[in-house]
């Protein structure tokens, strides 16, 4: 029988859900509660102390906080800008990749708490439900998951109704927008992501509102890569997360990254959510065009319908998969010679690569020039070549006509 004293550890955002939580869980199981955030992003000094606060405000017997962004980066990021990996061509996997670490380090925290039960805010609906669950199964199968927006099917006004009559803090966006922030970018989702017809009002951006009402002047930055990873902006060299963080601060002034994903949710229905990926939109256009100058054509072809797979298998929350391993040695190999700078200009919600150097450049090592004078060939290897390239269709029109 789990004991009066032994806590419920809580996943906790600080949003309307597991606010909720808070004193629904220790109400119900007359348990203390203690919360954790796992900082994957989007979490300064201030937000900290503001969520330690509203924990606690909420009956909270204490609330933990754990830097999980350089590691968030290493295990994941990473080979998500290796595999230039978007959902549907758009979506960057901008939050959602980072809950299979937040987890892990909720089931470590539980542990070490001697605690034997945890929790999270997910609803019924979403995938954050399954990503969660799948690695706290896989990781500490011993532990109790208990779900309380999903299992008794709480609505967000109902929430907001319950803590406002316990005179309890209510998260100002709570019943209109429900928001996720993370190092790779924010989602946004509410009443116009419900259905397919429009978007969500210019105030309801998190990162860049109003900034094309006023559009800036166009900019431009400089990004260097080594071996497949962003190192530095404009010459400065800078470590991954505050890279990440300079570049999304930059994009987010000309409102770049923005979508409405609609896709396949894990659960198998069609879902529609919001997003803004500032930093992943440039870091992903810039990789991708200096892995056009210094990938051969082979590897990108190899190397992209794999990307596809290890961002189906993020997105479902299967990162624990021995497969996400073997592809991301094949990632990592690839990179071998993605290095180099990347000029980008900044304009409007949008931005636009300028020009690439490598030392690898496979552009430069060639004696020919596209479309102007041949090279390591001669006018007649030429001829050859294109008299040999059009057999397979020149037998195919000959078959027909037997």
């Amino acid at each position: 029988m789990t004991s009066s004293s032994n806590p419920i550890v809580l996943a906790f955002s600080g949003g309307l859900d597991t606010s909720f939580c808070v004193p629904w869980l220790k109400e119900t199981y007359k348990r203390p509660v203690v919360t954790v955030t796992v900082n994957c992003g989007g979490i300064d000094a201030a937000a900290a102390r503001a969520l330690d606060e509203r924990a606690r405000s909420l009956g909270a017997a204490d609330h933990r906080l754990i830097e999980a962004r350089p590691e968030f980066f290493d295990r994941v990021i990473k080979y998500l800008v290796m595999g230039n990996v978007r959902r549907g061509n758009m979506y960057p996997l901008s939050v959602g990749a980072e809950r299979g670490l937040q987890a892990k380090y909720l089931a470590k925290l539980a542990k070490e708490l001697g605690s034997d039960t945890v929790a999270h805010g997910c609803t019924a609906a979403g995938n954050d439900q399954v990503r969660f669950e799948i690695v706290l199964k896989a990781v500490a199968p011993e532990l109790t998951i208990l779900a309380p927006v999903r299992d008794h099917a709480w609505q967000r006004p109902a929430q907001v109704k319950f803590l406002e009559e316990r005179k309890m803090p209510v998260p100002t966006r709570g019943s209109a927008y429900s928001t996720n922030r993370g190092l790779w970018g924010v989602t946004i989702g509410g009443t116009e992501t419900l259905d397919s017809k429009g978007s969500i009002p210019e105030s309801a951006w998190v990162l860049s509102a109003g900034a094309l009402d006023k559009p800036q002047p166009f900019g431009e930055i400089e990004i260097e890569f080594a071996q497949g990873v962003p190192v530095g902006i404009d010459g400065k060299r800078l470590d991954p997360v505050a890279l990440i963080e300079k570049v999304e601060e930059l994009g987010a002034r000309f409102g770049i990254g923005r979508g409405i994903h609609l896709g396949d949710t894990i659960i198998g229905t069609k879902g529609r959510v919001a997003f803004e990926a500032p930093a992943a939109e440039i870091l992903i256009s810039a990789h991708r065009e200096l892995e056009k100058l210094t990938l051969l054509g082979t590897q990108a072809t190899v190397k992209e319908p794999v990307s596809q797979v290890y961002g189906q298998l993020i997105h479902e929350g299967k990162q624990l998969d021995p497969a996400c391993r073997d592809i991301e040695a094949l990632l990592q190999s690839s990179q071998a010679r993605v290095t180099g700078k990347v000029r980008v200009q900044l304009r409007p919600g949008s931005l636009f690569v300028l020009g690439v150097t490598s030392p690898h450049s496979l552009m430069a090592v060639s004696r020919g020039k596209y479309g102007e004078a041949a090279g390591e060939w001669t006018p007649a290897d030429a001829y050859g070549f294109s008299k040999i390239m059009a057999l397979p269709g020149m037998f195919h029109t000959r078959a027909g006509g037997q």
